[in-house]
């Protein structure tokens, strides 16, 4: 019984951080594409915070698409006067990830 409890413990340990570590990179590939020159994980930089952004769209099914399109070729007037630019130089599978990991924030 102690022997499948620690099992058990030592696999949820596993997830848990496989999950820390998968944000941690998604976040790393962010920066890596100067995302984070214009937004903040937690608050506004040019553009709004990832959270504020993962707030507006919970519960959106079709926010993921809006989102990678949005970054793609850029967008205006959602959160203030100044534009996004487009980011068509970014991968499309890095933009989704990206886009995933900003909508999972809480």
């Amino acid at each position: 019984m102690m022997k499948k409890w620690i099992m058990t413990a030592a696999s949820a340990a596993l997830l848990a951080m496989s999950g820390a570590a998968s944000a941690d990179s998604e976040q790393a590939l962010a920066q890596k594409n100067a995302c984070m020159s214009c937004h903040g994980v937690d608050k506004k930089i040019v553009g709004p915070a990832f959270k504020d952004v993962a707030k507006k769209y919970a519960g959106d099914k079709t926010a993921e698409d809006k989102l990678v399109a949005k970054v793609k070729t850029g967008g205006k007037g959602v959160w203030g006067p100044i534009p996004m630019p487009p980011n068509a130089q970014v991968k499309q599978e890095d933009v989704e990830k990206i886009v995933k990991w900003v909508l999972s924030l809480k």
